[in-house]
């Protein structure tokens, strides 16, 4: 076991230094602190339990609520040689299980679950057995409900810390304001907390508002001026297929991506971008989480983001590698006006709220004292149109709905094909020599998926066809004809959004609503949108000093590189070089005056523009006359 953290740095990331901060939370860490960690986005919040971790014997039981984060930080982490596991939705009972069994062995160092897993009956019975030596809850600004992504979710990690008396806790967060902070630490029940805070200064990067006429102008504009990747984000999922059809004709290899593409789709878009085969992506919020590429030259906003946090973040996926780069927002009068009406939108009334309740029970079918633990495919459009809601109207519920813990709406879910044989393994034979062209495949699953003859297992057809030399049609052609046989059951794979009912459907007159709580929450939730609101109009006050004083770090100066300082700079050089100008000008104008041709020679050093705009300047202060003959005298005070 290497006995410093930069040994572990080295060993099996290959860096020679710690980012700042760093080094300073892992020995926080190690010394047995419970640790709040505020690091700006790309500041490498990972490492902070992943050293610490492979420093110490157990396992460290990471809390994230993101499927792709938990898959690509374990794949990451599987690349580097050190064995990691999670749990998320994709998984199948069996598989969970399996998951829990090899944790509980002691050959993995980190087990990714999601915070809603932690109630879970099986996990529950797992705990005892498992060695956790650190509990990361990564995104932990989602405990506080006065916090601007508030999941009910990671208020049982609480929970978690009586099971595990003495098990220190990292809690980690890219954007949390000082109040949020002082409730994370008050949530997750710290004792002597360790705090630290990495400064919010960017340097590098130059944060620019505009407000313009033509969105689509002004970002082919910066596109073209500015070389290098790009993400663009926009408020919803036509808009970005539209803008990157719009960038396209303009000779701009642009790109779209939102969470309703296929999962398949998203991946091969993903990957075009990070590889640099397409420059720019057009995108919704929905892109960016967890996607490490430093060379992010610009992040153009289409639309004003409802919070600091939310824009903060997306922003800051700009100039990782410390190289100059830049944050964009583009706006019209009317983005203002509907950002300030949000929140009467995003906190409809309880009246409201209880009639879609009452909709989604009777569009899912669910009768009273039914549903908790269920998952359940659900339509936004289809479900808006048949029951004559506003779809934004439903969104909103569904977010308040999921605050105040009755569902959890997940629209980016995706559940793997799952399988598993109906009949006894003797009793195959007769059907593998009645039906030749099907056994290919019933060999195949039954040598590569451990458990299917007793359970359902997650089956990959592509794996299939690879191991038969099919077609992935033809091996689900075959997997639909077992079924219809009656050989294996087979649920093909799901990626339609999914509702799934954390209690039992009440009646919608009954519904349980914390209606102090709510309106708590929508005055907090106001409180942002004036922030932001605030962000976008000021002319004069720094920008990156502003964000870093919304974040509770007020040592800065100003950035110097955003528009609003240089704006200043502009005209404080100006306003020196006019200046210049008017004390050349009154050292040559003699009492009898001079014609203006020759004064203009005097003056041929300087500006022509700013020539003439300090002698309208000192013809409006009446401290120069211009007769008609174009003779200039000074007048006396």
């Amino acid at each position: 076991m290497n006995n410093a953290p930069v040994d572990i740095l080295k060993q099996y990331w290959h860096f020679d230094i710690f980012r700042p901060r760093q080094e300073a939370i892992i020995c926080s860490v190690l010394a047995g602190n419970d640790t709040l960690a505020l690091l700006p986005t790309g500041g490498g919040k990972s490492l902070c339990y992943q050293v610490p971790t492979l420093m110490k014997e157990g396992l460290c039981l990471v809390i994230s609520p993101l499927i792709a984060l938990m898959k690509d930080q374990v794949e990451q982490l599987e690349k580097r040689g050190i064995p990691a596991l999670a749990i998320h939705s994709g998984l199948s009972p069996i598989e969970v299980r399996k998951t829990l069994q090899l944790a509980m062995q002691g050959d993995h160092q980190f087990l990714y679950l999601s915070p809603e897993r932690l109630e879970t009956a099986l996990f529950k019975d797992y705990l005892p057995a498992l060695n956790i030596s650190l509990i990361a809850v990564d995104e932990a600004h989602c405990i506080s409900q006065w916090g601007y992504d508030f999941r009910p979710s990671y208020l049982r990690i609480a929970k978690l810390r009586d099971e595990l008396p003495g098990i220190p806790v990292l809690a980690l967060t890219a954007s949390a304001t000082p109040e949020v902070q002082q409730d994370i630490v008050l949530q997750l029940k710290f004792t002597n907390a360790a705090v630290f805070r990495q400064s919010f200064e960017r340097s590098n990067l130059s944060y620019s508002v505009f407000l313009t006429d033509s969105k689509i102008n002004k970002a082919t504009e910066i596109l073209k001026r500015v070389n290098g990747s790009s993400i663009v984000y926009c408020r919803n999922r036509k808009l970005t297929r539209e803008i990157a059809h719009l960038l396209r004709l303009q000779n701009i290899a642009a790109d779209y991506y939102h969470a309703g593409l296929p999962q398949e789709e998203r991946n091969s878009k993903q990957d075009a971008w990070i590889n640099n085969r397409n420059r720019v992506m057009v995108c919704t919020n929905a892109f960016g989480m967890g996607i490490d590429k430093p060379d992010v030259r610009t992040v153009i906003h289409y639309d004003i983001p409802d919070c600091v946090e939310n824009y903060y973040q997306e922003a800051g996926r700009a100039g990782r590698d410390n190289l100059k780069a830049y944050a964009v927002l583009l706006y019209q009068h009317e983005d203002l006006q509907a950002l300030q009406a949000l929140p009467e939108l995003r906190f409809p009334s309880i009246t409201e709220i209880r009639k879609v309740y009452q909709s989604l029970a009777d569009y899912l079918q669910i009768p009273v004292g039914i549903g908790e633990g269920n998952y359940y495919d659900f339509d936004l459009n289809e479900f808006a149109k048949n029951f004559k809601h506003d779809v934004l109207l439903v969104i909103n519920v569904l977010k308040v709905l999921e605050q105040e813990g009755h569902i959890h709406f997940n629209e980016n879910i995706f559940i793997p094909s799952q399988a598993y044989f109906l009949i006894p393994k003797d009793a195959l034979m007769d059907y593998e020599e009645s039906h030749p062209q099907l056994e290919p495949v019933m060999k195949c699953m039954l040598r590569n998926y451990e458990g299917i003859m007793d359970n359902p297992v997650s089956v990959y057809e592509k794996q299939l066809a690879w191991l038969t030399q099919k077609k992935p049609e033809e091996v689900k052609e075959d997997l639909f004809r077992l079924k219809a046989l009656g050989i294996i059951d087979y649920l093909p794979q799901k990626e339609t959004p999914q509702l799934y009912f954390i209690l039992n459907r009440a009646p919608a007159q009954f519904l349980n609503l914390n209606h102090e709580q709510y309106l708590q929450r929508k005055k907090k939730f106001s409180e942002r949108v004036n922030s932001m609101a605030q962000y976008v109009q000021m002319q004069q006050a720094c920008r990156g000093k502003f964000i870093a004083a919304y974040f509770g770090d007020k040592s800065l100066h100003d950035c110097g590189v955003c528009d609003n300082c240089l704006s200043k700079k502009r005209n404080s050089d100006e306003a020196a070089v006019l200046q210049k100008i008017t004390d050349v000008i009154f050292l040559h104008v003699p009492p009898e005056g001079i014609e203006t041709k020759f004064l203009l020679e005097k003056l041929n050093g300087f500006n022509r523009e700013l020539t003439w705009k300090a002698i309208k300047f000192l013809q409006s202060e009446n401290k120069i006359r211009i007769d008609e003959l174009n003779f200039i005298t000074a007048i006396k005070a």
